[in-house]
């Protein structure tokens, strides 16, 4: 994006920040913590049609009890399919047919498992610290171009500088404070 002024690139900056945060938040609901939550079946993908699709293209996920979750298939064709794609999901889970309705109770993690589960939600959190910093080092470019196009002066750049590495440490320390929240739920028995 061609941008002009210091107004356009806070925005910029801040924008793609937050959908960092939010990027990560949505990678972290579909960790497993013990608990049924919907969220837990977005990643599941269905052979259906002719075609992989989303399971909440194909069915509704419903969180009837703490520890389990229902899936309603609209169309009763598909019920083995979207059963398959949840057994074969990598998350776990045992679904177990009954009539148009797959009920997937959700098992108690072990030790192992939770401490794997801590690895990878440290994983994706550092993942999320790494493009906080890459649109970091772009909006510095930015600023650094505003100035050589004329469009700022070199005392701005410094000021809009402080301003690009605050709205970095904010970022960082709401992944931080994602990352802390995730690890709790996944340790709590």
């Amino acid at each position: 994006m061609a941008v002009t002024s210091w107004k356009d690139l806070r925005k910029d900056v801040a924008h793609r920040m937050d959908n960092t945060v939010e990027v990560l938040k949505k990678e972290f609901s579909g960790l497993r913590t013990g608990r049924a939550v919907a969220s837990l079946l977005d990643p599941v993908m269905v052979e259906a049609y002719g075609q992989h699709m989303p399971l909440s293209q194909c069915a509704t996920v419903g969180v009837p009890e703490p520890r389990m979750l229902t899936v309603q298939v609209w169309d009763k064709g598909q019920l083995k399919a979207v059963e398959k794609a949840i057994r074969d999901s990598g998350l776990g889970l045992n679904p177990m047919a009954d009539g148009q309705m797959i009920r997937v109770p959700i098992p108690p993690l072990n030790e192992e498992r939770r401490k794997e589960l801590q690895k990878v939600a440290g994983k994706y959190a550092e993942q999320a610290r790494v493009a906080v910093r890459n649109v970091r080092r772009d909006g510095m470019d930015s600023l650094k171009k505003l100035e050589k196009d004329g469009h700022i002066s070199e005392d701005e750049i410094k000021k809009h500088e402080k301003e690009v590495q605050g709205l970095t440490d904010e970022t960082i320390k709401k992944i931080d404070e994602s990352l802390a929240n995730k690890e709790k739920d996944i340790m709590q028995v």
